[in-house]
């Protein structure tokens, strides 16, 4: 009931194959010889020979051999846990490469070891020049951890690399090498490829430098759980070690980052996911102009309007995005806005969901005030709020508790006492309660001393020790409230009621059918 939507995308395995290479600019494309034909078979002195349709070229290799020596392989080595390592954010999530140097044991692999006596890991990955002057640009989970990078071109130079800037939110990094006269690639933020246009993915599977695979757009807007991307989807085989690897359209220029694969199975299952190049170039330039990204923060949390949501509270539509929690403290706090606040539009421009208004704060600048309009109780308010500077991934994570190594144990079953309310029994949060329950000082409402068994509330994952703080988004101070609330809705003929539900000083929106 609380947890965190799940995706499935792993990290890749299975060899790549080349699939061909790519048609150049200017290059005259294949045309049907005879009308008639639509099998697209021409009869030439050999007998039948296969023309493709027009649209499809004959080879990629032109292309490939422009663009490819823009490709480098990525290297890193560092002293990191690999244990540790896979429980970083994100590292199942892409297809790279971690090979550990050394057999975990003796001074690396002891109880207790320091540091400075784990092994060796060295990881693999892919990126690929933007500049003659030696910027790279390539995934942040590739060169995260590194202490040494080591950048192999095509022509087999080796050169050691340096960080300029990451950004954990979009997976983008960039490093430098001294030199000059680089050959580059640009990234294509003009035209757009439709659906089903070719793409070809370059870059470093299982440390097989320049390996070269051919596809498809599958789609584009693919939300995988990261809130600033929406992923180009292709179906390029990318495996691992391509994290980091360019896709290029058929006229050499970057329409992607390679990122992250779909698979049930932890092979390539042909459907990848790629940052697309408008927002890499975007990125990237902030880097390298400061070394990071500042985004806007509004200090919230929000999540969509559910069917159950809409459904609860009367809603026409399910646009715009549910506040969950709010900062203490920060800007949305300090603008008045509140816990149940659905915002529809900011600057006049309508929000879809939740990861809409999270991209469109985050382009803001820190310092900027936005105007939200926000559906409360049914009625619509502006709200004018500074916005913030967002702080990084691993403070928000500490801030939420998503750090904390112990899972909170529920409390131990004991006989239920209180009202019954929804198939749930209730009781006041007296201070007897909060210590039995262990909830904060600043949670308020009524707790949930048992649920029974095959309800809707147990349905929905409800049980003791959580606390209903609001009902049809309106605050509950004690037991007759809720109960009051709950009739209410009843009586307007309401199909359920919608209850913020606490658990662990985290709040989640529980909507019970009202039988």
């Amino acid at each position: 009931m609380l947890k965190k939507k799940e995706f499935i995308v792993g990290a890749v395995a299975g060899l790549g194959v080349a699939f061909a290479a790519v048609a150049g600019v200017g290059l005259d494309w294949p045309k049907a010889s005879a009308q008639s034909q639509p099998a697209h078979l021409v009869k030439a002195a050999a007998g039948p020979v296969f023309a493709p349709p027009p649209g499809a070229p004959m080879s990629f290799a032109d292309i490939i051999d422009r663009v490819s020596p823009a490709v480098v392989s990525i290297e890193t080595r560092s002293r990191v846990d690999a244990n540790a390592l896979r429980r970083i954010p994100g590292f199942e999530n892409f297809p790279f490469e971690l090979l550990p140097r050394g057999q975990g044991q003796g001074q690396g692999g002891g109880q207790g070891q320091e540091q400075e006596e784990l092994p060796d890991q060295l990881g693999a990955g892919s990126g690929f020049f933007i500049s003659a002057d030696g910027y790279i640009v390539t995934n942040n989970h590739v060169v995260e951890n590194a202490e040494e990078i080591t950048v192999t071109l095509r022509d087999e130079r080796e050169l050691k690399a340096t960080i300029v800037g990451r950004d954990e939110a979009t997976d983008l990094a960039v490093l430098k090498v001294q030199g000059a006269n680089f050959p580059f690639v640009q990234f294509n933020t003009q035209a757009q490829p439709r659906v089903g246009d070719w793409v070809i993915a370059v870059g470093n599977p299982f440390g097989l430098g320049g390996t070269a695979t051919a596809g498809i757009i599958s789609a584009y807007g693919r939300d995988i759980g990261e809130a600033y991307v929406d992923y180009l989807q292709i179906d390029a085989p990318i495996n691992r070690g391509n994290s980091g690897g360019p896709t290029f359209d058929i006229y050499g220029r970057v329409i992607g980052v390679n990122t992250a694969i779909f698979t049930p199975t932890g092979v390539s299952a042909g459907i990848g996911f790629a940052i697309p190049s408008d927002v890499a170039d975007r990125i990237t330039r902030q880097l390298i102009s400061g070394g990071k990204v500042e985004r806007g923060y509004l200090g919230v949390t929000i999540g969509n309007v559910t069917e159950d949501i809409a459904e609860s509270l009367n809603l026409q539509n399910r646009d715009g995005a549910y506040v969950t929690e709010i900062t203490p403290g920060g800007p949305s706090a300090q603008a008045g806005l509140q816990v149940g606040d659905i915002v529809t539009r900011i600057n006049g421009q309508p929000i879809k969901g939740s990861s809409d208004l999270t991209r469109r704060v985050g382009q803001a600048r820190p310092g900027e005030t936005l105007r939200l309009d926000v559906l409360r109780n049914g009625r619509t308010v502006q709200l004018n709020v500074r916005s913030g500077t967002r702080p990084s991934e691993r403070e928000l994570a500490r801030q939420n508790g998503e750090d904390e190594e112990e899972t909170p144990t529920p409390p131990k079953p004991v006989e239920p006492s209180g009202i019954s309310v929804l198939d749930m029994t209730v009781t006041p949060l007296d201070a007897a309660a909060r210590t039995r329950f262990g909830v904060g000082a600043g949670v308020n409402g009524v707790v949930i001393t048992g649920v029974t068994p095959r309800s809707e509330a147990a349905k929905k994952g409800l049980r003791a020790g959580d606390v209903i703080t609001r009902a049809d988004n309106r605050p509950v101070g004690n037991v007759a409230e809720l109960q009051s609330i709950i009739g209410g809705l009843r009586s307007a003929n309401r199909p359920s009621v919608l209850l913020m539900i606490n658990r662990d000083g985290r709040n989640a929106p529980v909507a019970i059918p009202l039988k």
